[in-house]
């Protein structure tokens, strides 16, 4: 048996013939397994969709409850049967509800760990380590030159600019899943007891963070309605980056920009937004991070996508271990 037997890049994305579906498909399909809710990942108008409950969930909040016509709960390490294979769902550690995705037939067992890190992160499951014949990985990082900071430090930076620039607000760019309710915990667990202003895109999902007992502490609204610059004076302001190059932006007091991100690492790409204060918060694995979860898990052979895979590749292949780009299309780093 050939490992494509079991698991196939296609047009659509990872397709599994005896079991009859796809991972993370890049357009609808009969049936679709999903490891978490960004929308490169998760996409609408699939028949079938299995995924965790808090997946389902943020799919129905960002689509409409009508997203998929049939859901199913996947179970954090309980065994499922798809046709003729066996299924399991894994944490990645990547964003709340979010799975690595465990596909095994005829004995043979490969590993779909969608996006995934490695960093303690105090709004979602920690990633685990599952042991595998094929381990496909994802490589947005994967490049030497890219090494995390301590995510306490880079929260350390933006609480001591606050404290250097008393009269100006902090507008903090960090997109809506996983990213910005990170941030806003991360402040918390520093000691920043002041409330938090959010865009309104951020709202329904800080809201189910929340439900789901992740204590954000008071998040109020980012408008002028009713009030007056002055009111923001001193404070941290979360929002999508999208949101900072439009008029939104233009109602804050001489606002320092800050952009929460891996690629922050990249001073060109800081320049090119016009990032005052680039934050290297990341929920991607940096290089060794990557490199160490592969020499943890000590598959036979490691599949990359949808990143810097030659580097990686390269890498797997001085360590004897076989490996092969999947150049799978339609999954982006915006979300980064």
């Amino acid at each position: 048996m050939k490992p494509e037997d079991l698991l196939r890049p296609t047009p659509q994305g990872l397709y599994c013939p005896p079991g009859e579906f796809f991972i993370d498909p890049v357009r609808p399909v009969e049936r679709a397994l999903v490891t978490h809710g960004h929308a490169d990942h998760a996409r609408p108008g699939s028949v079938k969709v299995m995924a965790t409950r808090q997946t389902l969930a943020i799919m129905a909040l960002r689509y409409g409850e009508d997203f998929c016509t049939e859901r199913q709960e996947a179970r954090l390490g309980e065994r499922m049967r798809i046709g003729a294979v066996d299924v399991s769902f894994h944490p990645a550690g990547h964003v709340l509800g979010s799975a690595q995705i465990a596909v095994e037939w005829q004995g043979l067992r490969i590993v779909a760990s969608g996006d995934y890190k490695r960093r303690p992160d105090p709004t979602c499951m920690g990633f685990e380590p599952v042991p595998c014949d094929i381990f496909i990985t994802e490589a947005t990082f994967a490049l030497p030159v890219f090494r995390h900071p301590p995510t306490e430090a880079e929260v350390e930076k933006l609480l001591a600019s606050v404290r250097q620039f008393p009269e100006r607000a902090h507008l903090v760019g960090a997109y809506a899943l996983g990213k910005a309710q990170r941030v806003i915990r991360h402040l918390r667990e520093a000691g920043y007891g002041a409330p938090i202003y959010i865009h309104g895109a951020l709202k329904k999902l800080c809201d189910f963070y929340q439900d789901e007992g992740i204590d954000l502490g008071e998040l109020r609204p980012a408008t002028v309605e009713g009030g007056k610059k002055g009111d923001f004076v001193g404070a941290i302001v979360v929002g999508p980056p999208s949101a900072f190059a439009d008029r939104w932006a233009r109602r804050f007091p001489d606002p320092v920009s800050c952009f929460a991100s891996g690629w922050m690492r990249v001073r060109q790409r800081a320049r090119q937004r016009g990032v005052e204060l680039p934050l290297i918060l990341s929920d991607h694995c940096d290089w060794d991070e990557l490199t160490a979860t592969i020499d943890e898990i000590r598959p036979e052979e490691v599949w990359v996508t949808h990143g810097r895979e030659e580097a990686l590749v390269r890498w797997c292949e001085l360590r004897q271990i076989r490996a092969r780009p999947l150049h799978l299309v339609g999954y982006e780093d915006e979300a980064e």
